[in-house]
Formats: C-alpha cells, sequence, structure tokens
C-alpha cells in the first residue's frame, strides 16, 4: 500500500464531515443498504478504488449477499441474479460514472421510474455522486 498523500480528512474537515453527513442519510433512505452497497462496489469497480473495494465487498457481506452475486457484479448485464430493480440502479449508476462520455440519456433515466420513487432517484443520483467523490478522493490521495 502507498502512502497518503494528504491528511485530507484533517486538512479539509468541514468538506469530509459533509461528505460522511451525506452517507449516513443515504445509508437510512428507502434504497436500502445493500442496494446502495452494490451500487458504490460497481462504482468503485469502475474507478479502481482498491479501498472502497474492499470496504463495500465487506459491507455487503454482512448484509449476507450471496458471494456469487458479489463474484459477477461486474457482468450483471449477462448475469442471472439481478433483478430489474438492481440492474435499472446499476445502469443509472454506471451511466453517472461515465458521465463525461455520453451525458446522462433520457433511455437511460426513464426505466428508474418503474422501480424508484421521485425521493429514491434522487437518492440514487446522489449515491452516485458521493461514491464518485470518495473513490476520486481514496484515489487521488492514495487511500
Amino acid at each position: 500500500m502507498s502512502q497518503l498523500r494528504l491528511p485530507f480528512r484533517s486538512l479539509s474537515p468541514a468538506a469530509y464531515q459533509g461528505l460522511l453527513a451525506c452517507n449516513t442519510a443515504l445509508a437510512a433512505s428507502s434504497l436500502g443498504l445493500p442496494l446502495l452497497e452494490l451500487i458504490y462496489l460497481r462504482i468503485s469497480q469502475i474507478n479502481g478504488c482498491a479501498y472502497c473495494l474492499g470496504e463495500h465487498s465487506q459491507a455487503l457481506r454482512e448484509c449476507k449477499m450471496p458471494q456469487e452475486k458479489l463474484d459477477c457484479l461486474a457482468g450483471w448485464r449477462i448475469s442471472e441474479l439481478f433483478n430489474d430493480r438492481e440492474r435499472t440502479a446499476l445502469a443509472w449508476a454506471e451511466t453517472l460514472t461515465h458521465i463525461s462520455e455520453k451525458g446522462a440519456p433520457d433511455e437511460l433515466y426513464e426505466p428508474l421510474k418503474a422501480h424508484f420513487s421521485d425521493v429514491e432517484i434522487s437518492d440514487l443520483t446522489l449515491a452516485a455522486a458521493l461514491m464518485n467523490a470518495f473513490n476520486r478522493l481514496a484515489v487521488g490521495m492514495k487511500l
């Protein structure tokens, strides 16, 4: 493991506490912790954040997520282990993670309405933004 570039938690405590407060609020949302952690893990896979991969894999195991499902997460599109709600959330999370490539097209946003309330769509979008922020901190600062 490499050495932390900067102690960002202590250098920017108010900003970092804001991220943690957002995380706490999302954990209490109606999305449910297993879905949130699944989204967090997939975003961390895309962003190559080893620290977050370990954290969210462990959290999912604690939520009793089957190991087989964790093993197939990178291939969720072709795996039968993921339900429609999870697939829709994963597609949206990936879209937001790669937003510079294709934006956030209606054809990926509209299916959310069949599985999530407006509040849940908002929370899901915030969750993707938050995990991307955490990944960028962890990778950028070599956590």
